[in-house]
């Protein structure tokens, strides 16, 4: 392991890009005076099913339909939390102007952050994107790359909603219609003033906002979303999920994720607890509210904050975080391998029961529950992993994981910061290829690939700091070579480090004697591992390779550290991992 530290001339680089102007009112390349994005829409992208005839987002006569996004509650003026920017879909009838095409454009936007959220989509058949310019009050100004995917081509892993359907002037196409939320890092602590579009008319902007820093709270615990399943189907049932916090501090709020679904979903009331044993309380659950009331709806790949709420939470101790489904919830968004038992009521809202009466039956994973974060704190260090670290093999509910031994090593010392850890594994995930595809339901649950998620389940996690990758050998066993691997690496430490993020990377574990861990396999794997020990890519290395192999056989994992399957490191294995990280570089 060592430590890198960012020298004189990065600094120097990162504050050449922002340049004094004469004005925040100057213009380029043409823009005019800042005013808001609605007074600048020129396009019309949606239409009633009836009469497609009224709008032509792309050129050729097709369009979103309007009953599309009501059912996937995307209606005019919804209000929409994606990535932790707050968005508002346009509030526009069908056949009105909704959306602009990027020519340059000076939108009036206003606050401080730590990225610009663009929800967009470009028309063309390929992707669109350009440069533009960020103007701060004081007179300064950053530059920024905005790439917006097709709204028929792009990605699926990466969209923000799919829509069923396209309308055209010749009937309706039953053809995926994408649209995107995409975030370009801004310079933190400077007030937004105004933004400068880029110059491509193929990239339609439907809202943009500044993504709030999550000021004044530290993430205590989170979940990946690695799928969208079948489920229940639960009809006015409550879910009580059990989650251990790293983290305390006086205050609580939780998030829920509606992450890769088709359709809203309505959450009745919500409240947490201290956990006695099993689905019982320690003492009355206490409601959380979200925006002043009991419940909320979440649009179709949205998410819902909680409101602070005056809640002492202990570090080290489990949580039960309980919500009701009123309506029928056939399907949701999971994170499968949560290695917890948790709760399914009776019928009814039974959230404030503090008994453990009503919850009848068990679930394994944790469905649209993706974080619990604690007021105050010093921020956070997020864990980008795959089953290794989302605690394969593990004794379930013991919290075991190495993520769990790291998060008890940082409380009970006082040379760093006492940091939340979150840990973002998912079992079966990749670093460059995607396991679940991204949309509809899926019995896969091993996720869209690390470059996919990065942004969700790194960038915008609540106060992120540093960031530990810790990936790749799914990726070999699976075919992938060392240069894939090794080009996905480099841009998840780019992307982290334009963000302000501590970026450190973890050597892949030695894996011989599992069914695909050949010796082809193993080769690209120790490649990857050479690059990693002598990149500056990242700002630190963790030598876990090191740390788990057998010295007379480097290939295979030291036996005693094994949990049986060569693959997955037993609980000393993960602990060993977690005892051998440097708490200085974090």
């Amino acid at each position: 392991m060592r430590l890198r530290v960012w020298g004189t001339a990065v600094v120097l680089g990162l504050l050449a890009g922002v340049a004094p102007v004469a004005s925040a009112r100057a213009a380029i390349g043409g823009a005019g005076e800042p005013v808001p994005l609605a007074r600048l829409f020129d396009n019309r992208a949606v239409s009633d099913d009836a009469r497609p005839g009224e709008a032509d987002f792309d050129g050729s006569g097709g369009s979103l339909s309007a009953r599309d996004l009501t059912a996937a509650g995307w209606t005019p003026g919804a209000a929409l939390t994606v990535q932790g920017a707050r968005l508002s879909w346009p509030d526009r009838a069908p056949g009105e102007t909704d959306n602009v095409r990027a020519d340059g454009q000076s939108v009036r936007v206003r606050g401080r952050g730590d990225a610009l959220a663009f929800l967009v989509a470009a028309t063309g058949g390929a992707d669109a994107s350009g440069t533009g310019t960020v103007r701060y009050t004081g007179g300064a100004r950053s530059s920024y790359r905005l790439t917006a995917p097709d709204w028929r081509t792009g990605p699926l892993a990466t969209k923000a909603v799919a829509l069923p359907h396209i309308n055209t002037s010749g009937g309706q196409l039953a053809e995926k219609a994408r649209l995107y939320v995409v975030t370009v890092p801004l310079v933190r602590g400077r007030q937004v003033a105004s933004v400068t579009l880029p110059r491509d008319r193929d990239l339609h902007v439907f809202a943009l906002s500044v993504r709030p820093e999550s000021r004044g709270w530290t993430g205590s615990w989170a979940a990946s979303t690695s799928g969208y399943t079948a489920v229940g189907p639960w009809t006015d049932r409550t879910l009580r999920l059990v989650v251990h916090t790293s983290a305390g501090g006086p205050r609580v709020r939780i998030r829920l994720d509606n992450t890769f679904a088709s359709a809203p979903v309505r959450v009745g009331s919500a409240t947490v607890a201290l956990r006695a044993e099993g689905a019982a309380a320690l003492g009355a659950p206490v409601p959380l509210a979200f925006g002043g009331r009991a419940g909320t709806e979440i649009p179709a790949g949205a998410q819902a904050f909680s409101d602070p709420l005056g809640f002492e939470v202990p570090p080290d101790t489990d949580l039960l975080v309980s919500f009701h489904l009123p309506g029928t919830v056939p399907a949701a968004p999971v994170h499968r391998l949560a290695q917890q038992t948790s709760y399914v009521s009776d019928p009814g809202d039974h959230a404030g029961d503090g008994s453990a009466a009503p919850y009848t039956s068990t679930i394994t994973t944790w469905p649209l529950l993706t974080g619990v974060d604690v007021g105050g704190g010093p921020g956070s260090v997020v864990l980008l992993g795959d089953s290794i670290t989302d605690g394969e093999r593990t004794t379930v509910g013991a919290n075991r994981r190495w993520p769990d031994v790291l998060a008890d090593r940082l409380r009970q010392q006082g040379e760093v910061p006492r940091y939340g850890v979150l840990n973002q594994g998912i079992s079966a995930n990749r670093v460059v290829t995607d396991r679940y595809p991204g949309d509809g339901v899926s019995t896969d649950t091993g996720g869209v690939s690390a470059l996919h998620r990065l942004d969700h389940d790194v960038l915008a996690q609540t106060s992120a700091r540093t960031a530990v990758v810790f990936q790749g050998v799914n990726d070999v066993r699976w075919g992938g070579t060392a240069d894939q691997v090794v080009d996905g690496l480099r841009e998840i430490a780019d992307r982290g480090r334009a963000r302000g993020l501590r970026m450190l990377v973890a050597t892949i574990a030695p894996c011989e004697g599992e069914a695909r861990c050949t010796a082809a396999a193993d080769a690209h794997r120790v490649a990857v591992n050479e690059w990693i020990r002598g990149s500056d890519a990242f700002d630190g290395v963790l030598d876990f390779d090191r740390v788990l192999r057998d010295p007379d056989r480097p290939a295979r994992m030291l036996p005693a550290y094994d949990s049986g399957d060569h693959l997955h490191p037993g609980e000393a294995g993960l602990a060993a991992l977690a005892e051998s990280v440097d708490l200085r570089l974090l």
